[in-house]
């Protein structure tokens, strides 16, 4: 059901629910290692028809994704609580991530009963800032040249005609669902969040960033990286780092 990264550690306190950008799937995670010493266990989540979920019909519908998606992080915690009663877990969402991640972390807690120990969120407009529209005015030859310019697809795909056509199609499913995120405009959880902003990030500036610290009644942490919009992507190391000091910081709390 879920992308589960090689981890370091056989017995890691915490795992880290990741949440792709657009036109993506949790492989983009799959080379993220914790870094050496720090208790996380990285695993991708996928929404249907994506990953280890392809063979599931998509869902369009923000509400029933959402309640879709924390069936499916809840389930693997339970399970992987059989073993590790006192098993942690946070969020991380990157870009349309982002806001998939605090939806799902807020439903997984309400079905098992136990908040993440925080949110990490990264490069993504708060609800409310949401553009009625983003890509649905280009063609695909225009998409595919927004893709490239963004570079957050290796280009060696990109260059493929029919990759390049099925990433475009995932593109366009996730503007969909994207349209529906000012649903969550009120969207109030009570774990803390991390929120990430890169410098030169053309999308999503700083300040607008920091926009999300309104959807949680726990303090927010507000951290500045170089790079642009994919920086958390792709040099996901001081990222790592600092959602393992901020989930031990909560730990020992």
């Amino acid at each position: 059901m879920l992308n589960h990264m090689p981890v370091n550690h056989e017995r890691p306190p915490l795992r880290l629910y990741c949440f792709p950008h657009a036109g993506a799937s949790s492989l983009v995670y799959r080379s993220w290692r914790a870094p050496q010493g720090t208790p996380l266990e990285i695993v991708g989540v996928d929404q249907p028809g994506r990953g280890p979920r392809t063979r599931e019909p998509r869902i369009t519908d923000y509400p029933e994704l959402v309640s879709s998606m924390a069936d499916h992080v809840a389930a693997d915690l339970i399970k992987a609580r059989e073993e590790r009663p006192d098993l942690r877990y946070a969020t991380f969402g990157h870009s349309f991530g982002a806001t998939l991640s605090l939806s799902v972390g807020a439903a997984v807690a309400q079905e098992t009963g136990q908040e993440p120990v925080r949110a990490v969120l990264s490069a993504a407009l708060p609800p409310r800032l949401q553009l009625p529209d983003v890509i649905g005015s280009l063609n695909d030859e225009e998409l595919l040249a927004k893709m490239v310019a963004d570079g957050g697809t290796a280009p060696g795909l990109l260059s493929n005609g029919t990759m390049a056509r099925l990433l475009i199609g995932m593109m366009r499913e996730d503007e969909e669902i994207r349209r529906q995120f000012h649903r969550v405009a009120s969207l109030r959880v009570p774990f803390p969040l991390t929120l990430v902003a890169a410098r030169d990030d053309a999308h999503v500036k700083p300040e607008h960033m920091w926009g999300w610290a309104e959807h949680s009644h726990a303090a927010s942490r507000r951290v500045e990286i170089p790079g642009g919009h994919f920086a958390a992507i792709r040099e996901p190391e001081q990222v790592l780092a600092l959602t393992a000091e901020d989930t031990t910081r909560e730990e020992v709390r």
